[in-house]
């Protein structure tokens, strides 16, 4: 496996990559889209941080990339859409760098309270600038917060703790979510209506792109403060300095920026009432090692058991529904490439969990099901994009949660038809590993993942042993053998072997007297 880390990725989390042997490269910024395209062609995961933009042109022409890291929080630099469609995962590790972006914030709120950047370059110019310098006391203000993530939630424990009067809009909670923390949440138009100071801390989306507009900053009171330490475009920038300008807010203070870095004859750079910094929310050792060591780990599960954290392009799950879910991976990829063999062409899907399954999250285990059943078809399918090429390839899935576990604690039905009807029927569960318990009706017990023979043959004595001279003879071992009837008068089989076993030896087994049909899997 090979790694580009770009934009100065923290030691500690490649180290982790090398000591899984992985190839890890190091470059710094990717600025030009072609460029990129040509560094990426023979990797498979990619970490940046926000200065190297991850364009479509850019993912389109990656022919292994499995994984785009973000170390931080926002992917607003990263095209998400585009990788999805290649199925490719996009992971971010946005608890890393949470203390870190809270703290930048609180300290911007007390450089614009106490003029603090103003009074410093004044007296390294040789003045006493005192006059005009007037603050004003943090305790009892009203802040409004405007986004009650991590990030958010620990600016407002923080400005609580030092006596701010604190209240939230956060266009991704609930209505119904209001008066339960200990924030009380309000409507943005409240918001901006009541605070002295705003500061944002929510993603850059097309919803969010210029929340802050001119009408909207018209809307805040006079003499009001902004903070962005988020993401940059969250803030109209030319009409925040109309604003500025006019008198109607007292100041601002900005650490991201619609374009960055931010150009050097930006008006922004010359309005005395805002403090600038170069996207220094992140750029902590402490952040930028937490993020790092967070992302490796993240990918480097995600690549050995499938497992999902951090991913913004698949389905959440929680740490409890994870370690329901990770024991049953394995044998959802050894089942899709089952049914895969069992019904090449498949058009119909339905997978039943059954048994216990009230703590049983399916939406990741049917992505790794479809994604390794297709896996044949297109070396394009992952669980990323596995529902999305299925429906694109004709084959409809289903999903049913609960019923019958017939005895097993938690028992996986499959069900896979091909446009003329023709369908085949599976039953799994996790007994001494993934185990097939059922085939077509019939009891049978075998490893999905094995050199499979499935045998149909009439029901009566010496079966085994004709079947098993032959392979014997043929120097193929017999690891297990299972055999089921079916009560009319025939049988199925599933022998488990060592190797693969050539087509000729299956065309002598297949002119055994009894034997009705063989298949090898």
């Amino acid at each position: 496996m090979k790694v580009l880390a770009c934009d100065g990725i923290h030691e500690d989390g490649l180290a982790l990559f090398r000591e899984a042997g992985w190839e890890v490269a190091v470059s710094g910024p990717i600025k030009d889209p072609h460029v990129l395209a040509l560094a990426i062609a023979d990797v498979d995961v990619l970490l940046v941080r926000s200065a190297t933009q991850v364009t479509a042109e850019a993912i389109e022409s990656a022919k292994q990339l499995k994984v785009i890291g973000r170390a931080g929080a926002g992917v607003d630099t990263i095209d998400v859409e585009a990788a999805t469609a290649k199925g490719i995962a996009v992971m971010n590790a946005p608890d890393g760098n949470t203390l870190a972006a809270a703290e930048h914030a609180i300290s911007l709120l007390f450089a614009l309270a106490r003029h603090i950047p103003r009074a410093d370059a004044g007296m390294k110019a040789g003045e006493w600038p005192k006059a005009g310098l007037t603050g004003f006391e943090l305790e009892g203000k009203k802040l409004g917060v405007i986004g009650l993530g991590r990030i958010g939630s620990t600016v407002a424990r923080k400005a609580q703790g030092i006596g701010m009067d604190v209240a939230a809009y956060d266009p991704f909670l609930p209505a119904s979510a209001a008066g339960k923390g200990s924030v009380p949440l309000k409507t943005l138009d409240e918001l901006l209506a009541k605070a002295d100071i705003i500061t944002l801390h929510i993603p850059r989306t097309k919803e969010t792109t210029n929340l802050l507009s001119e009408e909207r900053l018209r809307s805040m009171k006079p003499g009001s403060y902004v903070i962005n330490a988020a993401r940059g475009g969250l803030v109209d920038e030319d009409a925040l300095l109309r604003l500025l300008e006019e008198g109607h807010l007292a100041g601002a203070a900005l650490d991201t920026f619609a374009t960055e870095p931010l150009q050097a004859d930006s008006p922004l750079r010359a309005n005395a009432k805002l403090i600038l910094t170069p996207h220094l929310g992140a750029s902590t050792s402490e952040a930028q090692q937490a993020v790092s060591t967070i992302l490796a780990r993240q990918i480097l599960d995600f690549i050995d058991t499938g497992a999902v954290a951090g991913c913004v392009n698949l389905p959440p799950l929680t740490a409890e529904a994870a370690r329901e879910v990770g024991p049953w991976m394995p044998l959802m990829s050894a089942l899709g490439k089952l049914a895969a063999r069992l019904v090449p062409a498949p058009t119909r899907l339905h997978i039943t969990y059954a048994g216990r399954s009230e703590a049983l999250d399916p939406r990741p285990l049917t992505r790794l099901l479809v994604s390794s059943l297709m896996a044949k078809a297109s070396s394009r399918v992952t669980p990323v994009n596995a529902l999305a090429e299925a429906a694109a390839r004709g084959l409809a899935v289903a999903e049913t949660v609960g019923g019958d576990g017939d005895g097993f604690d938690r028992l996986l039905k499959l069900r896979v038809e091909d446009e003329s009807g023709h369908a085949r029927e599976v039953e799994a569960t996790l007994h001494r590993g993934p185990r097939v318990v059922r085939l077509d009706g019939v009891e049978l017990d075998f490893d999905p993942s094995a050199h499979l023979l499935l045998m149909r043959n009439e029901d009566r004595p010496g079966m085994i042993g004709l079947v098993g001279s032959h392979l014997g003879a043929a120097g193929v071992n017999i690891v297990n053998f299972s055999l089921g009837a079916k009560g009319d008068g025939e049988a199925r089989a599933a022998i488990t072997v060592d190797r693969f076993v050539p087509e000729a030896q299956l065309a002598a087994l297949r002119g055994i007297p009894g034997v009705l049909a063989l298949e090898a899997l």
